[in-house]
């Protein structure tokens, strides 16, 4: 019976070629517009970390003074080195992780190629396991390296392409700011999108070049870029940083039990009294832990104008489906007497609402291929912009099949009323014009 529907609907889309390419149109353009912003939407907003980011937390603390202070104000949303310090060296989560980022000199001393600026970022041992980094040669380092600052370094893989042309180059020595780092890790393919750990360097920017021991960077006085914010009469001294009353670290942890949350959400209560009794915190106290999830949509890692747009694309599309109602409606209606003649018959109203909506549905693959298309060209277009998001606009299969899914849920949507009316049609008074 489908089959035959659909002979009849293709044989009723063939008679008027020009009302069907306006109906095809109306889906396409709506379709188009809508699952260009829908993919760009999704790519931005998805999970970085499937399957490890509902155990991963990010823990909040206000040591401020209390200029400004109003109860119930967010905690900074960084932490000084004194609490980054102690939440690490407390270990009463599964897994914790201190970072910061930053840039640094980078010279190989076994590669001809000139120095350049790295992309770097400082942190501790444990955020290649606590975030599954994968490795493609060699690991991490361990604790000891991070409380004896050793000088070691993990690179990326597009890194040691153009350093040592793909090959194993564990063991192998950097200079970074004129100090010798031994390679000890090549990380495999890791692409986390939003760039969650450390967002301040961009939120959707391209990855690290180098990681290396946060304690290394600070006995150094390497360069920190991310944001700092102090208040007193502390400045953001890039070699005092450790003692001023400033936030600029990022702090994650791993915790694998609601139980595990609720004590490590008591354990910064508990840290925050102390600190305030203490006379080190001025307000009272204030903390937050959120998940990673929790936590990208607290700092709106989604641009304002991605969401607005996604709406505007939808209301384009409900515009192109009144359109394709209107057209339905004409044409289904146009074709009373031959709908009347099959009633007489013996056509049920339900066999012929199907053949409609049949139809219908003919029309929405159609569409949907004609969106498929534009949309493919509006995320090309988008990749062309300056954002630096826009390399991310590619359509994976989920939003492939959402495509057609909701072309065809569209027209059929819109072919609902226009069958209605045209089953409703008494085949007498056709018979009788007739």
């Amino acid at each position: 019976m489908l089959a035959y529907y659909f002979d009849l609907a293709l044989r009723s889309l063939k008679r008027n070629r020009a009302l069907t390419a306006l109906m095809v149109l109306a889906i396409a353009l709506g379709i188009g517009a809508s699952m260009t912003t829908l993919t760009v939407l999704h790519v931005l907003s998805g999970d970085p970390l499937p399957g490890r980011s509902g155990s991963i937390y990010y823990p909040q603390l206000d040591p401020q003074d209390m200029k400004d202070y109003t109860p119930g104000v967010e905690p900074p949303e960084q932490l000084t080195w004194t609490d980054g310090m102690y939440l690490l060296r407390a270990k009463r989560a599964t897994r914790q992780a201190l970072m910061t980022g930053g840039m640094v000199p980078l010279q190989s001393a076994q590669s001809s190629i000139d120095p350049f600026q790295a992309a770097a970022l400082y942190t501790t041992a444990d955020f290649f396991p606590m975030f599954g980094v994968p490795f493609k040669y060699g690991n991490g380092w361990g604790a000891g390296e991070d409380g004896s600052k050793a000088r070691v370094v993990v690179i990326t893989s597009d890194l040691n392409d153009k350093l040592f042309g793909g090959k194993n180059s564990i063991g192998q020595i950097l200079r970074l700011k004129e100090a010798a780092f031994r390679i000890v890790g090549v990380l495999g393919d890791w692409h986390p999108n939003p760039h969650f750990y450390e967002w301040y360097m961009g939120s959707y920017a391209s990855d690290e070049d180098v990681y290396l021991p946060l304690s290394a960077s600070r006995d150094l006085l390497m360069e920190h870029d991310g944001s700092t914010e102090c208040w007193g009469n502390s400045g953001g001294d890039q070699s005092h940083l450790e003692t001023v009353n400033c936030t600029w670290l990022q702090f994650w942890v791993q915790l694998d039990s609601p139980a595990r949350v609720a004590a490590y959400n008591d354990f910064l209560q508990h840290y925050s009294q102390d600190q305030h009794a203490m006379g080190r915190f001025m307000r009272p106290p204030n903390v937050r832990l959120r998940t990673m999830m929790q936590w990208l949509d607290h700092i709106k890692v989604v641009p304002s104008d991605t969401r607005l747009q996604t709406w505007l694309a939808l209301g384009f599309l409900a515009v192109c489906l009144i359109n394709t109602v209107g057209l339905m409606l004409a044409k289904f209606m146009r074709r009373a007497g031959e709908l009347g003649v099959r009633r007489a018959l013996g056509a049920s109203q339900r066999a012929l609402f199907g053949q409609l909506l049949m139809e219908s549905g003919v029309i929405g693959i159609a569409g949907g291929l004609g969106g498929l298309l534009l949309a493919l060209l509006g995320l090309w277009l988008v990749r062309q912009q300056p954002a630096d998001y826009a390399k991310l606009a590619h359509m994976d299969i989920t939003m492939l099949s959402a495509t057609f899914v909701l072309a065809v849920g569209a027209s059929l949507l819109a072919g609902l009323l226009p069958a209605w009316r045209a089953c409703r049609i008494a085949p007498a008074l056709q018979l009788k014009g007739n």
